[in-house]
């Protein structure tokens, strides 16, 4: 079995970005999105300044103060490799106790359809009053171009009630 992290989230976050799983080399640098090929912290950078070559500390940092927590929709499963299609025996995170102890959270924010869809197969969690919105993944398996995943991503900065992304 393989345990995820835990959530990294202020007391004010507002944005919730969810994975489905850490990959196998974001496990061993013990760092969400830590493969260098994965674009999440270009995208970050890229969407909200938060510097790609900062430590990796600052980085998380600097989501905070965009009021952004990060965590994955799994807390551990069995699994060869990184790719979710081999996911086998997961098991959720605790949402509910996530939303009574950030009640400030309003968006979810999956990072890819693989982890929207998990989250309604397994989170058991009403959702009522949040937003929604599925986002293309930053994994490098991911075929959209940087430039698209940017642009789609960017409604992070100000999302508007009842929009979803495709």
């Amino acid at each position: 079995m393989k345990d995820a992290f835990p959530p990294v989230a202020s007391l004010n976050a507002r944005t919730l970005i969810l994975g489905t799983m850490p990959s196998e080399i974001s496990l061993e640098r013990q760092e969400y999105y830590g493969n260098p090929r994965n674009q999440f912290w270009r995208i970050m950078q890229a969407v909200f300044d938060v510097p790609l070559e900062a430590p990796y500390a600052a980085r998380l940092v600097g989501l905070g103060q965009k009021q952004i927590a990060l965590w994955d929709v799994l807390q551990s499963c069995e699994r060869v490799g990184s790719l979710d299609s081999t996911i086998q025996n997961a098991v959720p995170n605790d949402f509910s106790g996530m939303f009574t102890e950030h009640p400030n959270l309003k968006v979810l924010a999956f990072n890819g359809k693989k982890a929207a869809e998990w989250f309604e197969k397994w989170a058991r969690v009403d959702t009522t009053g949040f937003q929604k919105l599925v986002l293309p993944s930053s994994s490098p398996a991911a075929a959209l171009a940087f430039d698209k995943k940017v642009t789609a991503w960017a409604v992070l900065r100000t999302p508007s009630a009842n929009s979803e992304i495709p």
